[in-house]
């Protein structure tokens, strides 16, 4: 979500509106600290602190917040709020958060400037010194740690790199299915008439003539997925994705029939045991047996998913921070 556009956009407006963050979670809480969302004057939002009782109290409040801002010309104090989720809200989760709430006025549109550059190159952290009236944030450098006196923060996710070989029906419904997530996709197909003319979600497209090559190219830890319109060109890309032994994940759609194939292919093409077991082949999580292009992609996804929640802290990010310079004030 991009929580300083949906802000710089509202105030370029000349409207007023609110975010509410959750910097501390305890317990059974809906959401984990760092989950935030923008509120608009006329109760619209965008991005979620959890739901249920809990997030539309805060969408009322913050309304209220935007309100008085409004009629009095100076916004509200930034403030804090503890919430026990079962006995003040009536939420069995049973957990607690802490809230902060910021209203933001159009004046502060060039202060915030800064922070939308900083999350249209993706992932970075801040910390920030809470004042009566706002918080100012400055955003740290690589590697920097924040002020143990002063709140940190991080926004936006670091996005997982994604290599798509093969632009069929299956594919088309994988990009479909990827958009909403946080996967930075490169699509490669060799076919001049493979894609559509509008594509989903942060796609980059490759006609490449050699799709093969395209490897070369991707980052660490990336994942790569085959599913050519060629068996021919699927055991390339698989055998050159094994080979460079750097991927994250090696997917190859197909049964266990075409596992087996591929596994006595690429032992006779000189490829070690190890680098062979780690190749994924069928995709998907075991249970889904439709052969729906949307069903395929719905259960690769999934498995993704689980295996990013099992390799949380393994996959390092390559470009944690894109911020080259911070200021300190």
């Amino acid at each position: 979500m991009a929580i300083w556009s949906t802000i710089c956009d509202s105030l370029a407006r000349g409207d007023y509106c609110a975010m509410v963050s959750v910097v501390e979670a305890r317990g059974s809480a809906p959401r984990d600290a760092g989950a935030r969302m923008v509120v608009l004057p006329d109760g619209s939002f965008t991005g979620t602190i959890g739901g249920g009782a809990l997030e539309w109290q805060a969408i009322a409040e913050a309304r209220r917040a935007i309100t008085m801002a409004i009629a009095d010309g100076v916004v509200p104090p930034v403030r804090q709020s503890q919430q026990a989720l079962g006995p003040d809200l009536g939420q069995c989760c049973g957990g607690s958060v802490r809230l902060l709430w910021e209203v933001f006025d159009p004046a502060q549109w060039a202060q915030l400037q800064a922070l939308c550059e900083a999350e249209q190159q993706g992932a970075f952290a801040t910390e920030g010194r809470i004042f009566e009236h706002h918080m100012e944030r400055t955003i740290l450098t690589v590697g920097q740690q924040p002020d143990p006196a002063l709140l940190p923060e991080r926004f936006g996710q670091p996005k997982q790199t994604l290599a798509l070989f093969g632009a069929g029906h299956v594919g088309r419904a994988l990009v479909l299915a990827l958009a909403p997530l946080n996967f930075k996709v490169f699509w490669i197909d060799p076919r001049a008439d493979a894609f559509p003319s509008i594509v989903a979600g942060d796609v980059a497209v490759s006609r490449a003539a050699s799709p093969v090559d395209e490897l070369a190219g991707l980052p660490d830890q990336a994942f790569v997925i085959v599913m050519t319109h060629s068996h021919g060109l699927d055991f390339d890309v698989v055998w050159e994705a094994l080979r460079q032994d750097r991927f994250a994940y090696v997917g190859l759609i197909g049964s266990e029939t075409k596992r087996a194939r591929f596994r006595g292919r690429l032992q006779q093409g000189g490829l070690a045991g190890r680098e062979i077991e780690r190749l994924v082949c069928p995709i998907g999580i075991p249970g889904i047996n439709s052969k729906e292009p949307s069903a395929i992609a719905a259960s690769v996804v999934a498995d993704l998913l689980c295996r990013m929640e099992q390799w949380a802290g393994k996959l390092e990010d390559t470009v944690p921070m894109r911020i080259k310079g911070g200021r300190r004030r």
